[in-house]
């Protein structure tokens, strides 16, 4: 039996540069900046030392009916809002339940609803805890939920692999369709973590950028003054489906979904492998299943989060798989933009890859003030032509723990 073809029909993202995807791509292809500073007393009142992140620009539960959005997290909240539009995209595909699908991730989960309810337990006591607090926390709830909206019956399953996460809830999407699971699968993942504890713990551990008085141009991946990332927050979710059930159908197709590696460093709970093993075969593997060599691809959309360790390594990691040739081939670090959405980083990369391909440049790479000779990566503060012809990309995930995850997509 011959492995089915997997196109993206639909596309839907909630960020802090856009309520959508195109307003997104639209906002990254003007060079803006979604880190702000943050407007919360807790920022003063626990004294964050780090007082901006990106936020995303428009708050899903001013978008979803409110008796919806107050039995979701805010995580679960951008993964809904998202996804209802990734579906309106695709044509609101007519498929049988039990062929539809939810793989979906998040780094974090609800985050919010579980401090909370920490908080009214300690101050109210148990009664005044919510029944609802754990479907809220807990981190399926967003697959959970997008499998009861859409009525899908193949299954919901959930990625938590840090940052890593909703790249391989993409590439599982492409294998679970492959394996004849489903006939159209919803995929993405979310985060909304901008919160005391976990801007504190990030603080702590040297990871989050310092310059609070220069928001909007403190994540710079690659340059040589980079000093940490940008939290972030939001969702990104695409529709796959094999292309037979997409060409009856009639849809539009955004582009091929070719392949994916899921790799583990097995080194360091937070640091990545500085040889960048583990990710150089992760980018192998999507290129095997894609049928394709280093010497195909195109555009590459960089994990680059912009702190002084991970950039460097990544560009080791894909200097060992592409030779000199990495030196050559466009590269977008899209973090530079957006902040760091952890869960939901890889499906907005993912999006934006597909964007890329479809409008034949690669995004430019904002706040480079002077590149870093260890990170020389083909980046640039405007755009880069990609040419003509059948166009190969990849985007790339990395997470704590050590979880590597590529994705690969070819031009529709």
């Amino acid at each position: 039996m011959s492995t089915p073809r997997i196109v993206v029909t639909g596309i839907g993202a909630s960020s802090p540069l856009g309520g959508t995807a195109p307003e997104s791509w639209d906002g990254l292809l003007a060079g803006r900046s979604g880190a702000r500073t943050l407007e919360h007393e807790w920022i003063e009142k626990y004294q964050i030392p780090v007082s901006f992140a990106a936020e995303a620009i428009v708050r899903p539960d001013t978008i979803l009916d409110r008796p919806v959005a107050k039995r979701l997290d805010p995580a679960s909240q951008f993964a809904m809002v998202a996804a209802m539009e990734a579906w309106a995209d695709a044509g609101s595909p007519d498929v049988d339940p039990d062929r539809l699908g939810v793989d979906f991730a998040t780094g974090i989960g609800g985050v919010w609803t579980l401090l909370d309810a920490w908080d009214t337990l300690r101050e109210k006591g148990a009664r005044r805890v919510l029944p609802m607090t754990v479907p809220m926390l807990m981190p399926n709830a967003a697959a959970g939920n997008l499998s009861l909206h859409f009525t899908a019956r193949a299954f919901a399953r959930t990625v938590a692999s840090a940052c890593a996460s909703s790249t391989e809830s993409i590439v599982n999407a492409i294998e679970h369709i492959q394996d004849g699971l489903a006939d159209v699968v919803i995929a993405g993942g979310t985060e909304s973590a901008i919160h005391p504890i976990t801007m504190a713990s990030f603080a702590s551990m040297q990871a989050l950028s310092r310059r609070n008085d220069d928001p909007g141009t403190a994540s710079r991946p690659t340059s040589i003054d980079r000093d940490g990332f940008v939290m972030g927050e939001g969702a990104g979710v695409l529709i796959l489906e094999t292309e037979e059930h997409a060409k009856a159908r009639g849809a539009k197709i955004y582009a091929y979904a070719v392949g994916g590696g899921v790799t583990a460093d097995s080194y360091h709970i937070t640091a990545n492998d500085p040889e960048g093993t583990g990710a150089s075969r992760a980018v192998r593997a999507a290129l095997e299943q894609a049928d394709a060599s280093p010497d195909d691809v195109d555009h590459i959309n960089a994990h680059a989060t912009s702190t002084p360790v991970g950039d460097p390594n990544e560009y080791q990691a894909l200097k060992s798989v592409f030779g000199s040739r990495i030196d050559d081939i466009p590269v977008s670090a899209t973090k530079a933009s957006t902040g760091h959405l952890l869960g939901g980083t890889g499906a907005l990369e993912a999006i934006f890859t597909i964007l890329a391909l479809r409008e034949r440049i690669a995004p430019p790479t904002i706040n480079i003030t002077e590149q870093d000779p260890a990170v020389p990566f083909r980046v640039t503060g405007e755009t880069q032509d990609l040419g003509s012809g059948d166009l190969l990309a990849i985007s790339n995930s990395f997470g704590f723990g050590g979880h590597n995850a590529v994705v690969a997509f070819r031009s529709a």
